[in-house]
C-alpha cells in the first residue's frame, strides 16, 4: 500500500490557523426571491455547475448512434481544431484531464528526473504533482497580492542550472502578464509551460492564453468555462510539440509498424463522446466568457461597498474571465472567513476557500520545511469564492451579495 504523507496541524505552529476547517454543511434555504424564480427559491445554491445548452446533446447522440465512442471520431480532431483556434494557437492536443495535460507537456518536452521547474506555490495541487510525475523537483514562488498569480519578480532568483521550464498558472481567471516572463524563458532557454485551467478566454494585451507559451494547458473539468466532464487539451503553436505528444497520450506507438514503441507512452486519450460535448461547448465559447464576466460585474457592484471584502480585480492590460468570482475576507469585515462560509451554507449557499499553498501541504512539507511565502499565506486564510456557474441569474446574484452583507459582523 502507498505510504501516506502525516502532517499534524500542530507541527505548523502558528501557520496552523490558516488552514481552514471541514466544508460546513450546506442546508436547503428557503428565499425571498419574485415568483418567477419560485423553483429556485427553496434550493441550494451550487459554487458551480455547467451549462449544458447547446448541440452537446446532439453531438453525443451522434457518437452512439455511429458507434464512434472511444478515441477515435471525428468529434476528437473537430474539438481540438476549434480550441485550439479559439485560443489562437495552431494546434491542438485533447486528453483525459487537466492533470495529463501538464504531465504530457512536461514529458513532450523531455523533462524527468534532476530537472526543476519553476510554479507558484498557490496553486491547486494537480501543478505540483504534475512536475513531480516527471521526476523533475517543483521549485515555489510566492504569489503577488493583485491577481494572486505568481510573483514574476521573485522568478529569476529561483532559476539555477537545473531548472528547465516556468509554469505560470493563471489564478481564478486572471491571466498571468507574460511578456517578462517570455522574456526570462529566452535569457535563460528555459520553456514555458502554462497551467490556464482556470483560464479559457482570457488575454494578455490581447492576445488570448493558449498561444504564448511552448505549450499552455486546459482542463475541461465540469465546473471549468469550457467542459467535457473530465478532459484537457495541450494547445501550442510548435508542430513538433503538437506531434510528439499526440504520439505519447497514445502509448506512443510507431507510425513504422504496430506495437513498437521508441518513447515512453502514456494512455492519455480523450473519448469521441467527450469531445462530442466540447465541441459544443466551443461552439459558444464567447458567450460562455461573457457571462462569467456580466456575472462577475453584477457582484462587484454589489459587494465593493461592503467593508472588509475585497473583490476581484482586472489589470489594465488583462482580461480577466472569472472562473470563479473570488474574495478575501478582511479582518475589518467582523468576522473570519471560514464563519463567513459557516454563515453563507446556513442560507443553502456553497462556497469554496482559496487553494493551500503547496509549501503546507502534507506530502510536500518534509520538502520545503521552513519556507515561507507570506502572500500567498495571507490568501490561504482570506480568501473564497462564490458561486460563479454560468447559470446563475442576477436574482441569485443578488441574494449571494445580500447573503455576505448580512453576516458582516
Amino acid at each position: 500500500m502507498r505510504k501516506k504523507a502525516s502532517l499534524e496541524l500542530q507541527e505548523l505552529g502558528a501557520l496552523a490557523s490558516i488552514i481552514p476547517s471541514h466544508e460546513p454543511e450546506l442546508k436547503v434555504s428557503i428565499r425571498t426571491i419574485p415568483a418567477a424564480q419560485d423553483a429556485l427559491s427553496r434550493s441550494m445554491i451550487p459554487v458551480c455547475e455547467p451549462m449544458l445548452c447547446g448541440r452537446e446533446r446532439e453531438y453525443v447522440l451522434d457518437c452512439i448512434d455511429s458507434n464512434w465512442i472511444s478515441s477515435q471520431g471525428k468529434y476528437i480532431w473537430k474539438f481540438e481544431e476549434a480550441f485550439s483556434r479559439c485560443c489562437g494557437a495552431k494546434y491542438g492536443v485533447a486528453c483525459a484531464n487537466g492533470t495529463v495535460a501538464l504531465h504530457l507537456a512536461l514529458a513532450t518536452l523531455g523533462i524527468g528526473a534532476g530537472d526543476e521547474v519553476i510554479i507558484p506555490t498557490f496553486t491547486m495541487i494537480a501543478t505540483a504533482n504534475a512536475v513531480s510525475y516527471t521526476g523533475a523537483k517543483p521549485v515555489l514562488v510566492d504569489a503577488e497580492s493583485e491577481t494572486y498569480n505568481l510573483d514574476i519578480s521573485q522568478i529569476e532568483a529561483k532559476i539555477t542550472p537545473r531548472t528547465r521550464a516556468i509554469m505560470p498558472v493563471h489564478t481564478y481567471g486572471h491571466p498571468v502578464d507574460m511578456d517578462p516572463i517570455l522574456e526570462l524563458a529566452r535569457r535563460h532557454s528555459l520553456y514555458v509551460v502554462e497551467d490556464a485551467a482556470e483560464a479559457h478566454g482570457a488575454e494578455v494585451r490581447g492576445a488570448r492564453i493558449g498561444g504564448i507559451g511552448d505549450a499552455t494547458c486546459f482542463s475541461f473539468y465540469a465546473n471549468k468555462i469550457i467542459t467535457t466532464g473530465e478532459g484537457g487539451m495541450i494547445t501550442t503553436n510548435s508542430e513538433e510539440i503538437a506531434r510528439l505528444a499526440a504520439n505519447v497520450r497514445d502509448h506512443a506507438f510507431s507510425e513504422e509498424r504496430h506495437f513498437w514503441h521508441q518513447y515512453m507512452g502514456f494512455n492519455y486519450r480523450m473519448t469521441n463522446l467527450q469531445a462530442a460535448v466540447g465541441l459544443a461547448q466551443t461552439e459558444r465559447f464567447d458567450e460562455l466568457v461573457e457571462i462569467r464576466r456580466r456575472n462577475a460585474a453584477l457582484y462587484s457592484a454589489q459587494l465593493r461597498p461592503i467593508p472588509g471584502i475585497v473583490t476581484p480585480k482586472e489589470l489594465p492590460w488583462a482580461k480577466n474571465v472569472f472562473w470563479m468570482y473570488s474574495i478575501l475576507v478582511e479582518n475589518d469585515f467582523g468576522i473570519s472567513r471560514d464563519e463567513l462560509q459557516r454563515r453563507l451554507a446556513e442560507r443553502g449557499i456553497e462556497t469554496r476557500t482559496f487553494f493551500i499553498p503547496m509549501h503546507l501541504q502534507p506530502i510536500y512539507y518534509e520538502a520545503y520545511r521552513g519556507q515561507r511565502y507570506p502572500v500567498s499565506e495571507e490568501l490561504c486564510r482570506k480568501g473564497m469564492y462564490l458561486p460563479s456557474a454560468a447559470t446563475l441569474t442576477p436574482e441569485q446574484i443578488a441574494f449571494v451579495a445580500e447573503s455576505v452583507a448580512a453576516c458582516r459582523g
